[in-house]
């Protein structure tokens, strides 16, 4: 069910407070479409937002992601109440980083993302897991996963600043702010630039 207008205004009001990097036409236009894409969807939140998959569509069709396991991520990342439900405010707030945001705020998204068990560090362990999914397989390679352990060796020899075999997040911002090319560099979690 569409919303009233008076409250459209207020979400817009709110929105266009927290959801920093967007004007408030803006903000109504995402409500609008987060709207239609919910509607569309025969999802069992419809009335309150996306779950998983229909989120997941959408990451697809409209940003060109396509490895599951990072959807999944940034589905988390955007849920912030840990419901399993992306509500509309959470939908333009996680936007707003997701399309807009400074690279301070990207590097913490991105972060997030990639410290799967969110202990507050990326383990030699999630480096694994992320790089040995979005890596094409080659036929040819006897055994690809030591290609993926010699590319983890790698990336903590670059980021791992206090060298205690892991990546804190003051590792993660200070390699970033170096080289701006890492900011992705466990996958592709932010929209490409179409």
């Amino acid at each position: 069910a569409a919303m009233s207008r008076k409250r459209l205004q207020q979400l817009v009001d709110s929105l266009g407070r927290s959801a920093k990097h967007f004007n408030k036409n803006e903000v109504e236009c995402l409500i609008k479409v987060f709207d239609a894409l919910v509607a569309k969807s025969s999802n069992r939140f419809a009335a309150v937002g996306f779950d998983r998959n229909s989120f997941r569509d959408t990451l697809h069709s409209a940003f060109g992601m396509t490895d599951d396991m990072i959807m999944d991520r940034v589905f988390r990342t955007f849920d912030r109440d840990n419901d399993s439900c992306i509500s509309v405010v959470e939908w333009v707030e996680g936007l707003s980083v997701f399309l807009r945001g400074t690279l301070e705020e990207k590097i913490k998204y991105c972060f997030e993302v990639y410290d799967l068990n969110g202990d507050g560090y990326i383990s030699k362990e999630e480096m694994f897991q992320m790089l040995k999914n979005s890596l094409l397989k080659q036929p040819s390679e006897e055994d690809p996963d030591e290609g993926i352990k010699d590319l983890v060796d790698i990336a903590l020899k670059k980021m791992d600043y206090d060298h205690d075999g892991k990546l804190s997040f003051m590792d993660f911002e200070k390699a970033v702010r170096d080289e701006n090319l890492l900011l992705e560099a466990f996958g592709p979690c932010l929209p490409d630039i179409k």
